[in-house]
């Protein structure tokens, strides 16, 4: 692919045009085939763009849009009064061809709702699904859905979750893997390993999944092993993959933040944190939150990638970097080819 457009929506996010327009910069320093439509108030953003070189400027186009979807808005108003929105025009550019994907930072429900009605969903698939990546202990991550796209899903909602978190796992989230080869390990997140706990939706799902043989189903999946490597793909409904997110989330603030109090603490300790610093970077490399930024809307006829709201211009970076991949690998293809060789066939 000579030229990749991305749609961005420059007004979503906590911070706004400053931080999304920056990360978007960071996104074509490092993706010489990138070209950026910056959708939102044409002003704000010409202001942001002052400073950015030339060369980076001449692959970006600006598209304003009167109307800005708050974080308070509810999916309805996003939906019927806000027709001139930065989010609606980014999955409008979408889902018109003139662009490949979109990246949004801004109100959850909002997107979801819009990007349904705007790309509809693929055939076999009743709700797209909110996923995102987590790291592991070992080399790779892990993909966990449903991250709170639906508060509950059904068994069979929970079966085609588990059909595309494996595509997605297989084309985007192993680099350097014969994708041919290998084959995403697929648990269901229970209470327990035991066939007999959890609730009865979980057994349903769990039932039809192992009668798919080409997906590499292997049972259930507690909590405390998300991060272990033993699953490649963790399928949940949206309340509790949620719920488990942000608690790993909270893992590394709490963490960053116990370390830089024990530093504080005296000079003794002070001294041994700086002795630990090239064990500590390796870590922070690893578990930083930025790279895990850019959860997908999957299940839909077009890309769309969710940023954080309070994410900085690294972490957009990594996003629009997600929707890159997500664009070359053509992710909505492969989840309809393979939706439609396994359950629809």
């Amino acid at each position: 692919m000579s030229v990749l457009t991305i749609a961005l929506d420059s007004m979503g996010g906590d911070h706004g045009p400053p931080i999304i327009i920056s990360g978007a910069v960071k996104a074509l320093h490092q993706h010489p085939h990138l070209f950026l439509i910056l959708c939102g108030d044409s002003q704000r953003i010409n202001q942001e763009l002052k400073e950015v070189q030339i060369s980076i400027c001449k692959r970006i186009k600006v598209v304003h849009c009167q109307d800005v979807v708050t974080m308070e808005d509810k999916p309805s108003v996003a939906l019927r009064r806000k027709k001139d929105s930065s989010m609606r025009r980014a999955i409008e550019l979408v889902a018109s061809g003139e662009a490949h994907a979109c990246v949004s930072a801004g109100n959850t429900g909002a997107l979801f709702a819009l990007a349904a009605v705007l790309l509809k969903t693929l055939p076999g698939i009743n709700r797209p699904a909110l996923v995102s990546h987590l790291p592991c202990q070992s080399e790779k991550s892990a993909w966990l859905l449903d991250l709170g796209a639906n508060i509950s899903n059904s068994d069979t909602t929970l079966v085609q979750n588990a059909v595309m978190g494996s595509v997605l796992a297989q084309t985007v989230g192993h680099f350097g893997v014969d994708h041919n080869q290998f084959a995403p390990k697929v648990a269901l997140l229970n209470v327990g390993e035991e066939h007999n706990k959890g609730h009865e939706i979980i057994h349903q799902a769990a039932d039809k999944l192992k009668k798919l043989n080409k997906i590499n189903f292997i049972g259930y999946i507690e909590a405390n092993e998300i991060l272990s490597g033993k699953a490649d793909v963790i399928v949940t409904d949206g309340f509790t993959g949620n719920v488990a997110l942000k608690a790993s989330e909270g893992i590394y603030t709490f963490l960053r933040e116990e370390i830089t109090r024990i530093r504080s603490s005296n000079l003794w300790m002070k001294i041994l944190v700086m002795l630990c610093i090239p064990i500590l970077k390796k870590l922070y490399k690893k578990i930083k939150p930025d790279q895990y930024n850019g959860a997908s809307l999957i299940g839909l006829a077009g890309i769309v990638v969710k940023s954080h709201g309070n994410a900085n211009a690294n972490a957009v970076a990594f996003a629009i970097t997600q929707a890159i991949h997500e664009v070359e690998q053509d992710i909505p293809h492969k989840i309809k080819t393979t939706i439609a060789n396994i359950l629809l066939e």
